[in-house]
């Protein structure tokens, strides 16, 4: 057997904790879900969790480790992953509420293809992510089993999925809330705000972050 029983009942446990504490990607679940509505939080939670995709992969074939290696690439993917977050929050500043008040017709809804996409990119990108990856998956590989690399697939793949059931149980309560506040006048444009701020925010932390 490539992973034990206890393996996976250990690593299953550590991931759920992880993922339920607070951080950049259930706050950005969170304020969208109540921004833009329930079926948007949880296709933007699912991409979010499928981004760590991109890190198994990066971490079972060491790419991870020569990317934490060197500062110059560190550096450039902290920039990129910063930058992107910073301008899906503008975005969300200058939707002027349409996300909460589409029922005026006069914009149409965002396609759900497009928040999935968000949240993946979002997360690919994240360098804390990837030394996240590089520092924990290790932990709960057993060399004396053989075939590191693929224990190192599966309990990503394990995180992955626990990862996206969590944060689609947020987006979806999150997307309830924001479902009450749609009807109260002009709410639609402060949660945008809000929301908007909430991203650019943690783009500029990563961003400004110092290196390690």
């Amino acid at each position: 057997m490539i992973v034990t029983a206890t393996q996976l009942a250990a690593f299953t446990a550590a991931a759920i904790l992880i993922t339920l504490s607070p951080g950049p990607d259930n706050l950005m679940v969170l304020s969208l879900g109540v921004a833009k509505g329930r079926r948007q939080g949880m296709v933007f939670g699912l991409g979010c969790a499928l981004g760590c995709i991109t890190h198994t992969l990066l971490a079972a074939l060491g790419v991870s480790a020569l990317i934490a290696a060197s500062p110059t690439a560190f550096g450039l993917l902290k920039m990129a992953g910063g930058a992107y977050l910073v301008y899906l929050g503008w975005q969300a500043i200058r939707s002027q509420g349409s996300s909460l008040n589409s029922d005026n017709g006069k914009q149409p809804d965002t396609p759900l293809a497009v928040h999935f996409r968000k949240g993946l990119i979002a997360n690919a990108i994240n360098p804390k992510v990837v030394l996240f990856f590089l520092a924990f998956l290790p932990q709960f590989v057993n060399p004396a089993q053989g075939h590191s690399g693929w224990q190192t697939a599966i309990l990503g793949l394990i995180f992955t999925t626990q990862a996206a059931l969590l944060f689609g149980s947020l987006g979806y309560f999150a997307g309830a809330i924001g479902s009450w506040l749609k009807r109260r006048p002009r709410a639609g444009l402060w949660l945008d705000r809000i929301a908007g701020s909430i991203f650019i925010a943690l783009g500029l932390r990563l961003i400004l972050a110092p290196q390690h």
